[in-house]
């Protein structure tokens, strides 16, 4: 069981852990999403710790579950599912870390499937708060014709769904660049999230 545990909503009940969700969880999700289907050959099994209304979840609802509203997590499941009854590829990637006082992390995750039709799914997470990461592939093993994304990001790392404005931190469909001799490149915004589909 995993997921992000922030400070409650205010005056909300501090037993039901109601919390907003950002554009932040939904990075800590790539993250932890590319870290499991690299090592999907180990992890047997791996679930979100609440789906609706609880730490990070999937939806959050009021009204008695009379209006809903998707969460940045919620998007980022949407963009992985291609992953799932995948193939996983393995993944090579050298990237700059992000740091932070004494602690470091690798600023850009990355992991990639193939699906049963022969569509290529490299999903990528850039964890830094305001520095574009350049992405430069290479795909060994077949022809790559054409390629596009979806981008998921927003103004802060903080920006996040409201029923008032509930697809503030929603992805977006994009063109790639045609690749060049099974080579292509990416700019990955700052703390944003890509599925980037090769066919």
């Amino acid at each position: 069981e995993w997921g992000a545990w922030h400070a409650v909503e205010p005056g909300t009940n501090p037993r039901f852990l109601y919390q907003q969700n950002s554009l932040r969880d939904a990075l800590v999700a790539a993250a932890t999403l590319n870290i499991f289907n690299n090592h999907c050959g180990r992890v047997r099994g791996a679930n979100i710790a609440q789906t609706v209304n609880v730490l990070q979840a999937m939806g959050l609802t009021e009204d008695g579950g009379e209006r809903l509203v998707l969460t940045p997590t919620y998007h980022v499941f949407e963009m992985y599912r291609e992953h799932q009854d995948a193939t996983s590829l393995p993944v090579s990637l050298s990237a700059e870390e992000y740091c932070w006082g004494d602690a470091a992390i690798v600023g850009l995750s990355a992991s990639a499937s193939k699906g049963a039709g022969g569509t290529l799914l490299v999903t990528l997470a850039n964890l830094h708060p305001s520095r574009e990461a350049s992405f430069e592939g290479e795909v060994r093993g077949m022809a790559v014709t054409g390629s596009r994304f979806l981008l998921l990001t927003g103004a802060a790392s903080t920006s996040h769904n409201t029923f008032d404005a509930p697809a503030s931190v929603a992805p977006v469909s994009m063109q790639a660049a045609p690749p060049r001799d099974n080579r292509m490149t990416l700019k990955v915004p700052a703390r944003s999230v890509v599925a980037l589909q090769l066919d």
